[in-house]
């Protein structure tokens, strides 16, 4: 009996499996379709700006030195031995202030000299001329020789051109007794002197004694390359780029320690050649310096402000992040997703930074909260308001 239903139930399985699985596989979906679906990622909460174009002032910053505006070398103009230095080296002299004294006895006696010859030269016009007051009312009245008469005369002028000579003479010998005085031609800082009392100087470049540079006011020059003039020239050409008229420039200085330099300076010259050998040409800024802050051979850092770019696009930096690829920022899409966009960026103005391209306006820039966001994740933005840049001068009609 056993065996029979064991051979019925053998039977019958092969039509009885598939309806089990049938009724497995239903069981398992009724339990699937009980489980809730997940809920959709939430929207994270970001800060924006809305890019609007505006006109920004620019400023470019420059690596410049200090030199003297007025720097003259001491020269000794007679040679002689250097008999004294009458200033203290280093120290600011005054214009007419005197720095060396070369010996001057040899020279009062060639003063003495040359005055003795013109005394003596007066003294021999003197007898000419009274020989001429002698014959010339004799030649009148035919008692002496039309000769002598003219041999008279000949001696007034030989004796007036001598005496001429002779002062000349003198004239010469007093300068080179006043070069044995040798002052400061300007006001400034003065330099270290090359010869010590008694050494024999001789006159012109080899006697050169030390020099004395004005500082105020002072120079801060710097050389801008070829290619960023070609690069102005064309943002300029382009509308993007405004100068001031005239060249108006401002020049702020930042000394080494970071501190501002309380004085602005303006051009004052302006290269109008490429330097061959650098591939730059010079600008030259004038700046008081009334305290002598700045002295020549100093470097520091020049940043040129008046100019303009008017309709640019600013971000804030902190918005801008550096990548192995450039800069990118990221954008909250009309759709509410997060884009990584590339952009090229410009100089800093203030706390923000010049985007020349990559970014249109009425775009939104995340500010905060895009450091865990992945491209096209849902963002909700947060305290929208315009980007903002310094306030800018009124733009001025560009000029060629």
């Amino acid at each position: 009996m056993n065996a029979s239903r064991t051979d019925t139930l053998n039977r019958r399985l092969p039509r009885l499996l598939p309806v089990a699985l049938l009724s497995l596989g239903l069981m398992v979906n009724l339990a699937a379709c009980d489980k809730p679906a997940p809920p959709p990622p939430q929207a994270a909460e970001v800060t924006t700006v809305t890019l609007a174009p505006q006109t920004v002032p620019e400023s470019v910053q420059f690596v410049a030195q200090v030199e003297s505006s007025h720097q003259v070398d001491i020269l000794a103009r007679v040679s002689g031995f250097l008999d004294k230095i009458a200033y203290k080296e280093g120290d600011m002299v005054k214009a007419g202030q005197v720095m060396f004294r070369i010996d001057p006895k040899p020279f009062q006696a060639q003063v003495a000299a040359a005055q003795g010859e013109v005394e003596d030269r007066q003294a021999q016009l003197w007898t000419a001329k009274a020989n001429l007051d002698r014959v010339k009312p004799l030649a009148e009245q035919d008692a002496a020789s039309k000769s002598d008469l003219d041999n008279a005369i000949g001696d007034v002028q030989s004796a007036e051109a001598a005496l001429y000579s002779a002062k000349a003479n003198l004239d010469r010998a007093q300068l080179d007794l006043g070069y044995t005085t040798i002052s400061a031609p300007v006001t400034g800082v003065s330099g270290e002197a090359y010869f010590r009392e008694g050494a024999y100087v001789h006159a012109g470049t080899s006697g050169r004694l030390s020099y004395v540079a004005q500082i105020d006011p002072i120079w801060v020059t710097f050389s801008v390359s070829q290619n960023q003039m070609t690069q102005r020239q064309q943002e300029m050409a382009a509308g993007h780029l405004i100068q001031p008229p005239s060249y108006n420039y401002q020049v702020e200085v930042e000394l080494s320690d970071g501190k501002l330099y309380p004085h602005v300076g303006k051009f004052n010259f302006i290269s109008p050649t490429f330097n061959q050998e650098t591939g730059t040409f010079l600008i030259r800024t004038e700046i008081p310096n009334p305290d002598g802050a700045l002295r020549p051979g100093m470097f520091v850092k020049a940043t040129v402000k008046g100019a303009t770019r008017p309709n640019t696009l600013v971000v804030p930096q902190k918005a801008v992040q550096q990548t192995d690829n450039g800069h990118v920022v990221y954008l909250v899409t009309p759709d509410s997703k997060a884009e990584v966009r590339p952009v090229i960026v410009g100089e800093w103005i203030g706390n923000d930074w010049i985007i020349k391209q990559g970014l249109k306006p009425g775009e939104q820039v995340i500010v905060d909260g895009f450091q865990r966001l992945a491209p096209g994740a849902p963002v909700k933005a947060v305290a929208v308001s315009p980007a903002n840049a310094p306030a800018a001068a009124p733009a001025a009609p560009a000029t060629k």
